[in-house]
């Protein structure tokens, strides 16, 4: 069955980086573009950035654009998201999803604070 594994979250400085990954399974990975998504406490779930099934296009929320980076690895069904940066209001649960095949991962959570 489909599956999508986040890991690289964690407790990160104002101003630091982390790379999140997400593993995928059970479908042919290089043929499905695929989004990372995050939700905050108390606020909607929101799109965060995309890449399509080759990784040759890109597109990213206002709020992340130029700090943030997605990226694909199709021999290791592997979905990355580079973030630089951090901002507090970076803060959310980052999630992986296959909008095709309408499978989220469990999650990993990103915290920004001092």
């Amino acid at each position: 069955q489909v599956q999508l594994v986040e890991s690289g979250g964690g407790l990160v400085q104002p101003g630091g980086s982390l790379r999140l990954s997400c593993a995928a399974s059970g479908f042919t990975f290089s043929r499905y573009p695929m989004t990372w998504y995050r939700q905050a406490p108390g606020k909607e779930r929101e799109l965060v950035a995309t890449i399509t099934s080759a990784g040759g296009s890109t597109n990213y929320a206002g709020s992340v654009k130029g700090r943030f980076t997605i990226s694909r690895d199709n021999a290791k069904n592997t979905v990355y998201l580079q973030m630089n940066s951090l901002k507090s209001e970076d803060t959310a649960v980052y999630y992986c999803y296959a909008p095709h095949l309408k499978a989220w991962g469990q999650g990993t959570q990103v915290t920004v604070s001092s």
